[in-house]
């Protein structure tokens, strides 16, 4: 739920920092105090469109920030999103933020971090519902209607059954759809996957050998120099010249020397063993210098013949990946798909005849899916009904739309026609309603908006209320076109619902705004030739007057029928207005 929304420079608001607890919020105030513009903040918070037109005259900048906890069903989904995206900071918490600037440019940030618009738009629809003139219906979203019966039905067991059945069957076919395929070119496959194989297995590539042969052509191509360069060394370290003693000759005339030093002055024995491991070091490296030059090999046919195997490795490297690895795994891939094109025939036919099984199975589970949901959504439609009724819509009827598709490869039904499937089962549902007598069920996403919209929407939040996984509703222009009386019925509605959501709702109706467990009044001020709006939480008698000027002129009347309506909202919710005011 929404727990903290700061608002700076957007319309006529220069700064607020609101605190909102659980339950029913109730917004009110005078016309064009404000009241809408902090939903339309709320609505811009969570990805709705905007320009720089919403940035105060004075400003070069308008930004909004909201803290939503997460405690109910929707903590999953969104802290998915927030993994996805790497975002998740808090287990508990989410912020969600924007900032339109004056140039155009417009930033979004989820946890601090700069984010596109299309992700706030993705998070704020699992947080914020706004019932009114919003893009934001979620039950204008024919997409959602399913689900939501499927929630009210509570049918998750046979849905997962159904589901299990499906991904069978998807798998089964997309496995057929890959053989079928591999069948209809197998002959010019089977030629080309041949000869790749052959080509490279007749090579009997070596990984790492490629390596080892440029090293072999680098000594082959070189031997000449490479045995000059040894023998120059090996005669200076180990072989007398005319000019010079070798080195290994010079070192041993100083190893000894050293010891005999050493057995006069044991101090310098250190010194003496030293001269000894530096004299080892040289005779070893005389020594590995000799088999070194004997092995040197002047071959131009052995360079010929690796030059050659350096090319043909080359070749089917480019060809097969890149690298020895590479052409390897391709033989081997090569051959397991000759061995599926041989045996595809024997694995196609048990692979429709699974088909068929699990299409039979599927069908059958379908079918049961689909009467559920229908004895579902006869109850719904009954219920929401009874609600619109109480809301003065009692000619009001709603009514869920069941159709299916017909499909020469979908699921085969007793009457032996054939019908369209995928995950959530056979059926396509749509919220059907008819507002007023004699104009005919029409889709829920045809009714035009406004209060009457509103109240459609509170009937079917209230019904749908266990099922609905948005923790947050706005309800703007509920009490449009309604009186008093009325007003108590939606008020003690909104409450109702207000237990199982956060609700906001923006009246001018004191008869629903005694509902609120928490009341905020919008209020425009004047200063320094500037309209501002202030909002403040009212409690108290604060509140009674507030009740009483929504009723009237204050008087004594006024102030006994805000009070008389206080005691209703208490009788009708069993919690008293100081116990409302205690709520966080």
């Amino acid at each position: 739920m929404l727990t903290e929304l700061r608002i700076e420079n957007f319309a006529i608001i220069d700064k607020l920092e609101l605190r909102f607890g659980s339950g029913l919020i109730i917004l009110t105030g005078e016309t064009g105090a404000g009241k809408s513009i902090i939903l339309d903040a709320v609505e811009v918070l969570i990805g709705g469109r905007t320009d720089s037109t919403i940035i105060r005259s004075d400003a070069e900048r308008a930004s909004v920030e909201g803290v939503f906890r997460l405690t109910g069903s929707e903590r999953a989904v969104v802290q998915a999103i927030l993994k996805r995206e790497d975002l998740l900071d808090d287990q508990d918490y989410v912020t969600l933020g924007r900032e339109v600037r004056r140039e155009g440019r417009n930033v979004a940030r989820v946890n601090g971090r700069t984010v596109s618009v299309g992700l706030l738009k993705e998070l704020g629809a699992f947080l914020v519902d706004i019932h009114g003139q919003s893009e934001h219906l979620s039950l204008l979203d024919t997409r959602a209607h399913l689900g939501l019966l499927d929630r009210y039905a509570n049918i998750a067991p046979s849905l997962g059954a159904y589901r299990t059945t499906y991904k069978k069957l998807s798998a089964v076919r997309r496995e057929l759809g890959e053989l079928r395929q591999a069948q209809q070119d197998a002959e010019r496959r089977t030629e080309l996957l041949t000869y790749q194989a052959e080509e490279i297995e007749a090579a009997k590539l070596r990984p790492g050998e490629d390596d080892e042969l440029k090293q072999e052509r680098d000594r082959l191509a070189n031997a000449e120099s490479l045995a000059t360069l040894a023998q120059e060394a090996l005669t200076a370290l180990d072989e007398d010249t005319t000019e010079s003693s070798a080195a290994t000759d010079l070192f041993g005339r100083t190893a000894r020397a050293l010891a005999t030093l050493a057995k006069t002055d044991s101090s310098q024995a250190a010194l003496s063993e030293r001269a000894e491991l530096l004299l080892e070091n040289l005779t070893d490296l005389a020594h590995d210098l000799r088999i070194y030059l004997e092995n040197i090999e002047f071959s131009p046919s052995r360079l010929e013949e690796v030059e050659e195997r350096l090319d043909l490795i080359g070749s089917l490297k480019r060809k097969y990946g890149g690298s020895i690895e590479a052409a390897l795994a391709f033989a081997e891939d090569a051959r397991r798909q000759l061995e599926n094109i041989t045996n595809a025939t024997e694995r196609t036919a048990e692979l429709e005849a699974e088909e068929a099984a699990l299409l039979e199975k599927l069908a059958e589970q379908g079918r049961a899916l689909s009467e559920k949901r229908k004895a579902a959504a006869e109850e719904l439609g009954q219920g929401i009904e009874a609600e619109l009724k109480d809301l003065r819509m009692a000619q009001a009827r709603f009514a869920v739309d069941f159709q299916t598709l017909p499909d020469e490869n979908g699921a085969p039904m007793p009457d032996g026609q054939r019908l369209a499937f995928d995950a959530s089962g056979l059926d396509r549902v749509e919220f059907m309603v008819a507002p007023n007598p004699g104009e005919g069920l029409k889709p829920l996403v045809k009714i035009a908006s406004g209060g009457e919209t509103s109240r459609l929407m509170l009937a079917l939040k209230n019904v749908l209320a266990r099922a609905d996984q948005i923790p947050s509703l706005i309800f703007d222009e509920i009490d449009q076109g309604i009186g008093g009386r009325i007003g108590m019925v939606v008020g003690q509605k909104l409450w109702k619902l207000g237990r199982q959501h956060q609700v906001f709702c923006v009246t001018h109706l004191p008869q629903l705004a005694v509902f609120g467990d928490q009341h905020w009044q919008v209020q425009k001020t004047i200063q320094e030739g500037r309209t501002l709006t202030r909002v403040e939480r009212l409690q108290g008698d604060a509140r009674l007057l507030e009740l009483a000027q929504m009723l009237g002129d204050v008087g004594e009347g006024t102030l006994r029928s805000a009070h008389e309506i206080l005691q209703v909202a208490q009788s009708l919710t069993g919690v008293s207005a100081e116990k409302q005011q205690d709520r966080p």
